[in-house]
């Protein structure tokens, strides 16, 4: 079994929505987001998604953005990501963590070659949001030949016959959008979030993870009621981002605290 398979199982026993908490590496910079990732963890994230720095970041808010374009002020690259795993898999031996990334800089460091490395420094899964499920054959088959899960994205506009093909892809489990834009925090959830969610629940045999958009331990657990797992993203950049350098770890896990308030008494959803 998987970390992340592990990890879900164990949430399942427990009723407890996961918590995946996402972190730009070399956001503010690369020594703090690797202090930050073991703090959350303490905090209540069950999941970590590595975020690889990308000029063109199309799925991402203003906030990713700009966390983003720091890290490529600082120099950070995909190898500097896969370094970066590497040593946080000694900090967070248990904690599944999910590299994601955009696919131009994975095509350049080579399919094959990225899956062998991301393997090596302990990734557990790649997540590529700009890679549609009918181009990801070539990155699907090097990962599953070295035990690395590739999460695909689902969004309310997927078809049935994308959802289809996705679930039938799928491994770890699958990203479930929760809407149409990019990320960014929003005070209210999508009215139509549970449709959506119960189309992808009748095809799919992983679990569901919900992103885009959530920042209050009251949208984590009316997430719970539909999904295995929310995910947190422009929520915990901007608890960083604003706060004074020495205050940022305990920014950070005072949010985490926060939303794990939502995660208990989660739905079981089969």
């Amino acid at each position: 079994m998987s970390r992340i398979e592990a990890t879900f199982q164990r949430l399942k026993e427990r009723r407890k929505t996961g918590l995946i908490a996402y972190v730009t590496v070399g956001f503010p910079s690369v020594d703090s987001s690797l202090e930050l990732v073991p703090a959350i963890v303490e905090a209540g994230a069950d999941i970590i998604e590595l975020g690889v720095p990308f000029s063109d970041p199309l799925a991402d808010g203003a906030t990713m953005q700009r966390a983003s374009q720091v890290a490529l002020e600082n120099g950070v690259t995909l190898r500097d990501c896969l370094d970066a795993c590497r040593t946080l898999r000694q900090r967070v031996p248990l904690v599944p963590l999910t590299l994601m990334g955009y696919y131009n800089p994975i095509l350049s460091y080579g399919l094959e070659r990225f899956a062998r490395d991301a393997q090596g420094a302990g990734a557990d899964g790649v997540i590529v949001p700009d890679l549609p499920p009918e181009e990801a054959g070539p990155l699907r088959q090097a990962c599953l030949s070295h035990g690395v899960d590739l999460i695909f994205l689902l969004a309310p506009t997927s078809t049935d016959r994308r959802i289809e093909e996705v679930s039938r892809m799928a491994s770890g489990f699958i990203y479930c959008v929760s809407l149409t834009g990019v990320t960014g925090v929003r005070s209210e959830l999508p009215s139509e979030l549970p449709a959506f969610i119960q189309r992808i629940r009748r095809r799919a045999t992983v679990p569901l993870a919900v992103g885009f958009g959530i920042s209050t331990s009251k949208q984590v657990s009316a997430i719970g009621r539909e999904a295995e797992a929310v995910i947190i993203g422009s929520a915990l950049v901007e608890a960083v981002e604003h706060a004074a350098p020495d205050e940022r770890m305990a920014s950070a896990q005072s949010l985490i605290g926060e939303l794990s308030r939502g995660t208990v008494g989660g739905a079981d959803h089969g």
